[in-house]
C-alpha cells in the first residue's frame, strides 16, 4: 500500500515508479507535518515517539529538527523559495529558541557541541542546520534578526572547536564552515576545518568512485549520502567553476552504484545505519542536479523514485506517518547504538533532487530503465572489493564482499564484535544478514572445541573477470568467541566467481587444526521459499541441510538457510554452487555443472550451459574462465 495523501501514479512520463516531482514534494510536506506534530512549543526540538538513542533525548529532539529541516530546505530551495505549508518560519522560530541558552536542561535549548566521544552527537546535526540555513538563505537566515544569526552561529562555530569521529564526520565541520563563510563569518577556524576534512578525504579515496569511511576499509552506503555529497554539494553551493575533482569521482561512483539497485526500487543491504532507507539515492539526484553523472535524466529519476517508493509502499511510514526505525518496518537489527527516534529522517538527503527545478530535464525526461533491469551483469570492483551481481530475469541484485570489514585500523579481530552488515560473504536487494547470535548466512566458517568462527578483518586479493562473468578474491583469520580467540596459523582463502544467476564458491582452508569442522552457508530466506536460494556441493563437503534463523532478517520475521558441512585438517579446498533467484522454475543447481577437478592448490569447473571452464588456484592466487565466449 502506498503512503496516503500522494498524487496518482503518471504511468505516461514514469512507466516504471509512477512518481513525478509533485510526488517529491508531496512526500517531503506530508513527512514534515508528521514530524511537526511532536515539535516542542518554539519548535526547537522534534521529540518524535519511540525508545532513546545513547546520546539521549534531547540530543534526539535536536536531530529531529536538523533532520527534518534538510527536507524542509531541499523543498523549498527548490522550488525558489515558495513555501505554502510555512516549513521556514518554523524552522526560524525553533532556531532562535534552540540557540538561546545551548546546554541548559530547560524545554527549549540545544546540546553544546563537543567532542564526539564526549555525547558527540549534535556534531552530526550541526551540518544539517548549517546545510539547511545554506540552501535557505535569502528567505530564513537573511530575514532573521541579528542576535539570533549571532547566536546561531556561536553553537555552530562549536562543530570548529571539537573532535569529530575518525571517519565522515570530519564533513560536519567542514559543511558548517562553508556555511559560516558563505555568510561573511569565515575565519582561521573555518579553513583549518575545511582544509583537514578534504586532507582526510585524500587519504581515503581509494579510486573507482570509492572513499573509505575512514582510515580502514569500510566501503558503504555512506559513499553516496555522506563522503560525495557533502564536498559536491559545497561545491554547488558555492557556484564554483566545476566540481573538480569530486564531481568527477561522484561521476565514477555512479558507474557502479547505479547498478546497486533492484528492479523493485531497493538498494543493496548492506553496512551501517540502514534505517536512512532511501537516502540511499541521494548520490543519483545529487549528480543529475550538478551534472556529475554518467546516468540520463530519465534513469536518474527511475532509481530516485524507485529507492522512494519501494520503502513508502513497504511499511518504512508507521501509523504516525512518521519514518519508523528499521528497514521496511521495524527491525531491531538493522539498527546501531546511535539510532534514534528522528535517526531516520537522515532519509532527507535524497530531497536534493529537488534542487532540479519543474522544467530540469530529471523531471521532465521520462523514465527508462534501471541499469539492473536489462541483461545479466557483472561488475569487478578491486578499490572496494567488490563483485556486483544483477540478473535482468528478476532484478535482483548481488554484491559478494571481499573488502569491506568496518575494523579500524588500531583496532585487534574479536568474535565478539561479529557484524552481520559487513562480515558476510553476500548481500542482496531482496534479502537481509541473519542477526548475530542466528546462524550466519552466506558466511564460511569453522567450528573448533564446539566455537564457531566469524570474519572481522577482510583482505582482498584482487577482482576481475571478463564477458559475462567475474571474480573477487580475499582472505581472513577466523576468530572464534567460547573458546580460544585464533588458531595460530589458521587463515581461509575464499574466491566467489559469478555467471548469470550462479555463484561459484571456493575456499581453501590453511592451517586447521585436528578435529575441526568446515561450513558453508547460503542466502537467508523466509518460509514462503521466495525469493528462491540454494547451496550445491560440489567438492569437500560431506552433508547438506539446512540450518534456522528465528530472529529472521529484515525482510522476513523468520529465516531459514542452506548449509553445506564438512571435515577439516590442516589445508584443504572446498567448492560450492549458490543461487538466489525468483525465476519462477530455476534450473536445480545439480545440473549447472558436468565436471569438478579439485586438489589442494585449487579446482576446476566445467559449465553445463556451454561447457566453458572456470579454473581458481591458489598460490599464486589466479582465476581463469575459458570457452563458451569467455576470456
Amino acid at each position: 500500500m502506498t503512503m496516503p495523501g500522494l498524487p496518482a501514479d503518471d504511468r505516461e512520463s514514469s512507466p516504471f515508479t509512477g512518481y513525478t516531482r509533485a510526488h517529491w514534494e508531496t512526500a517531503a510536506d506530508l513527512l514534515l507535518s508528521a514530524a511537526w506534530r511532536w515539535a516542542t512549543p518554539h519548535g526547537a526540538l522534534l521529540d518524535l515517539p519511540g525508545p532513546p538513542s545513547a546520546s539521549g533525548v534531547r540530543s534526539d529532539g535536536l536531530e529531529g529538527y536538523a533532520r527534518t529541516f534538510l527536507a524542509a530546505a531541499f523543498r523549498t530551495a527548490g522550488a525558489d523559495g515558495k513555501d505554502p505549508h510555512g516549513w521556514l518560519d518554523r524552522y526560524a522560530d525553533g532556531l532562535a529558541a534552540g540557540t538561546r541558552t545551548p546546554g541548559r536542561d530547560d524545554a527549549e535549548s540545544w546540546p553544546l557541541i563537543l567532542d564526539h566521544h564526549v555525547q558527540g552527537q549534535p556534531m552530526v546535526e550541526s551540518a544539517s542546520v548549517a546545510l539547511g540555513l545554506r540552501l535557505t538563505r535569502p528567505w530564513l537566515w537573511d530575514r532573521l534578526d541579528g542576535d539570533v544569526r549571532d547566536r546561531a552561529a556561536r553553537w555552530l562555530s562549536g562543530a570548529l572547536e571539537h573532535v569529530p569521529a575518525p571517519n565522515n564526520w570530519y564533513l560536519f565541520p567542514y559543511t558548517v564552515a562553508g556555511f559560516l563563510e558563505s555568510v561573511g563569518r569565515g575565519d582561521a577556524r573555518t579553513a583549518r576545518a575545511r582544509e583537514r576534512a578534504l586532507g582526510l578525504l585524500e587519504g581515503w579515496y581509494r579510486g573507482q568512485g570509492w572513499y573509505a569511511d575512514g582510515d580502514g576499509r569500510a566501503f558503504d552506503h555512506y559513499n553516496g549520502w555522506a563522503l560525495h555529497l557533502y564536498p559536491v554539494l559545497d561545491a554547488h553551493l558555492a557556484g564554483t567553476e566545476g566540481t573538480a575533482p569530486y564531481g568527477a569521482r561522484l561521476r565514477e561512483h555512479l558507474e557502479s552504484y547505479s547498478l546497486m539497485f533492484g528492479a523493485d526500487g531497493a538498494p543493496v543491504h548492506f553496512g551501517r545505519s540502514l534505517t536512512y532507507r532511501f537516502a540511499a539515492a541521494s548520490a543519483v539526484a545529487l549528480g543529475a542536479v550538478t551534472g556529475d553523472t554518467p546516468l540520463s535524466p530519465g534513469t536518474s529519476r527511475r532509481l530516485m523514485s524507485g529507492a522512494l517508493r519501494h520503502f513508502l509502499d513497504r511499511g518504512a511510514v508507521d501509523g504516525n506517518g512518521l519514518l519508523g526505525l528499521g528497514w521496511h518496518g521495524p527491525h531491531a537489527a538493522t539498527l546501531q547504538r546511535y539510532s534514534g527516534p528522528a535517526s531516520p529522517y537522515w532519509a532527507s538527503k535524497a530531497f536534493v533532487g529537488l534542487l532540479a527545478p519543474d522544467g530540469h530535464p530529471l523531471w521532465t525526461a521520462r523514465e527508462e530503465p534501471a541499469p539492473s533491469e536489462g541483461p545479466d551483469r557483472v561488475l569487478a570492483l578491486p578499490a572496494p572489493g567488490f563483485l556486483v551481481q544483477s540478473t535482468g530475469s528478476d532484478g535482483i541484485v548481488r554484491l559478494h564482499n571481499h573488502g569491506s570489514d568496518h575494523v579500524r585500523p588500531y583496532e585487534g579481530e574479536s568474535a565478539a564484535e561479529d557484524d552481520p552488515l559487513y562480515g558476510r560473504q553476500a548481500y542482496s536487494t531482496r534479502t537481509g544478514p541473519t542477526a548475530a547470535g542466528n546462524v550466519a548466512d552466506n558466511h564460511l566458517g569453522l567450528v573448533v572445541g564446539g566455537a564457531r568462527s566469524v570474519r572481522r578483518r577482510i583482505h582482498p586479493l584482487g577482482a576481475g573477470g571478463g564477458d559475462g562473468w567475474g571474480w573477487a578474491a580475499s582472505w581472513h583469520r577466523p576468530v572464534f568467541a567460547g573458546g580460544p580467540p585464533t588458531v595460530p596459523g589458521l587463515r581461509v582463502e575464499s574466491v566467489t566467481v559469478v555467471r548469470g544467476r550462479l555463484e561459484l564458491r571456493v575456499h581453501r582452508v590453511v592451517g586447521a587444526p585436528p578435529g575441526a569442522l568446515v561450513e558453508q552457508t547460503g542466502w537467508a530466506t523466509g518460509p514462503d521459499g521466495s525469493p528462491h536460494s540454494a547451496l550445491h556441493p560440489l567438492h569437500g563437503w560431506s552433508e547438506a541441510d539446512e540450518a534456522r534463523a528465528p530472529q529472521g532478517t529484515a525482510f522476513t520475521s523468520w529465516a531459514r538457510v542452506p548449509r553445506l558441512t564438512g571435515e577439516v585438517e590442516g589445508t584443504a579446498v572446498y567448492a560450492s554452487l549458490a543461487t538466489l533467484t525468483e525465476e519462477p522454475e530455476p534450473v536445480p543447481l545439480a545440473g549447472a555443472v558436468t565436471g569438478v577437478s579439485a586438489d589442494g592448490h585449487g579446482v576446476e569447473v566445467r559449465w553445463a550451459d556451454d561447457g566453458s571452464t572456470t579454473r581458481v588456484a591458489f598460490e599464486p592466487l589466479a582465476v581463469g574462465h575459458t570457452g563458451g565466449g569467455g576470456g
